[in-house]
């Protein structure tokens, strides 16, 4: 057999796994395995792989960022951040759509889950919308786009998984996301301020600095958490998986000791559910090395290049089909799982146009999350739509206008790398 038809094969059975409904990991893992029985590749080399992808310290942030988030989310910071949200942007016209995007932003820094961030401020915000005169199509809608900068403002799975995947300095991934999340929320504020004109929706009287001081004391303990992950890795003084761990331990302090509302058994709960949760994510990468290693060998990655280089050498063609690849592939697939099977790909192709890794990394997870709020698979419009209970299709047609500010976001932060350069600059 060929190479050629090799690399065929390869790529046919991992599409027919995946669309089967196999897990991202056992589709990698398999269809590799596959590749090496073929090729007469001992598949020793299936363990050694796997062991050599999830042997890194960087991983253990992935667990740290999850239970730091689980702790904080336990602890009741929900309505904390909203009410300085409030106090901060209330005044402004459409004030509680408003406030559902700048907490989005406070949220993330907490969480780093766009599916944690829309199921806690979705089930408080979206009825109190509704009750003040916002349509329930357009309260679900804002709340899931605004739940977009989950994944982008530190801390962030979705970067540190790029980084391990890529190579790339983790912590200069997660600072180069502040400044891109924070243009995601602004552009979504304008949009909301127009429709909220066109649609009268009312705002609250502007806090008295006063009310801002006792909402901001209310929510500071909350901020504190990514202040400890971004000044940390900022400076130097930690890495980012022990400004992970150091999360942990404030959230511990927090929960038992500040607010004191987390139980022991509760804390056990979270404890479950991170383990779980962070097993996956650890197999999928270990099954991701078993790819990458292949995509290596068969020089896969280089067929891309030459395919992509044909049609256009100039950066900002090549740009906009990726663009137009990662959205596509953000439809059907969950921003993590397309993460490991393309990151491997598209290095090559960025590397031979000069993009800068951080950069990239940017790129793919804020268009990649894009996804997540798109059918037929987009998990927040799955998480919204159990809540507001108004039905997948019309939810679906309600996120139509705010694709708007969403795709503004991208082409801002694909064509303005400084944007995502800036503060890691800073960094030297």
């Amino acid at each position: 057999m060929t190479s050629g038809a090799m690399i065929a094969l390869f790529f046919v059975a991992l599409l027919v796994l995946m669309l089967t409904g196999m897990p991202i990991a056992y589709s990698l893992g398999i269809a590799s395995a596959g590749y090496m029985v073929v090729s007469g590749t001992s598949l020793a080399m299936v363990a050694q792989r796997m062991v050599n992808g999830a042997n890194s310290f960087t991983m253990l942030a992935i667990p740290f960022f999850f239970m730091a988030g689980e702790l904080m989310n336990i602890s009741g910071v929900t309505d904390k951040i909203i009410n300085m949200a409030k106090a901060l942007v209330g005044h402004f016209k459409g004030g509680l759509a408003q406030v559902n995007i700048v907490a989005s932003v406070f949220f993330a820094g907490v969480s780093g889950s766009a599916t944690a961030d829309t199921a806690a401020l979705g089930s408080t915000l979206i009825p109190k919308m509704v009750d003040e005169g916002y349509d329930i199509d357009f309260s679900a809608a804002i709340t899931v786009a605004s739940s977009c900068v989950g994944p982008i403002i530190p801390p962030s799975i979705t970067l540190v998984l790029y980084g391990i995947l890529s190579g790339t300095d983790v912590g200069k991934l997660l600072i180069a996301g502040i400044v891109p999340g924070v243009v995601i929320a602004l552009l979504q504020m304008v949009y909301t301020h127009f429709y909220a004109v066109k649609m009268n929706y009312p705002s609250y009287p502007k806090a008295t600095p006063r009310e801002i001081g006792k909402a901001a004391r209310g929510g500071v303990s909350a901020l504190i958490m990514p202040i400890i992950i971004i000044g940390g890795t900022l400076s130097g003084i930690f890495t980012p998986t022990e400004s992970a761990a150091i999360a942990v331990l404030y959230g511990i302090l927090i929960g038992f000791f500040v607010y004191r509302n987390i139980k022991v058994p509760q804390f056990y709960e979270s404890l479950k559910r991170v383990g779980v949760q962070s097993m996956n994510n650890l197999f999928i990468l270990a099954a991701a090395a078993c790819f990458s290693w292949v995509l290596t060998i068969t020089k896969a990655a280089d067929v891309l290049v030459n395919l992509m280089l044909g049609i256009s050498t100039n950066k900002y063609v090549v740009l906009l089909m990726i663009l137009a690849l990662l959205i596509f592939i953000g439809f059907f697939m969950q921003a993590s799982q397309a993460l490991v099977v393309l990151t491997p790909m598209l290095m090559p192709v960025v590397e031979a146009i000069g993009v800068n890794p951080i950069h990239f990394g940017l790129i793919m997870v804020v268009t990649l999350t894009f996804g997540g709020c798109t059918p037929p698979v987009g998990s927040m419009l799955f998480v919204v739509n159990s809540i507001t209970k108004i039905g997948f299709a019309r939810l679906s047609k309600a996120m139509l206008p705010l694709y708007l500010p969403l795709v503004g976001a991208i082409l801002l932060i694909t064509f303005f790398p400084q944007l995502s350069l800036f503060l890691p600059s800073l960094m030297g």
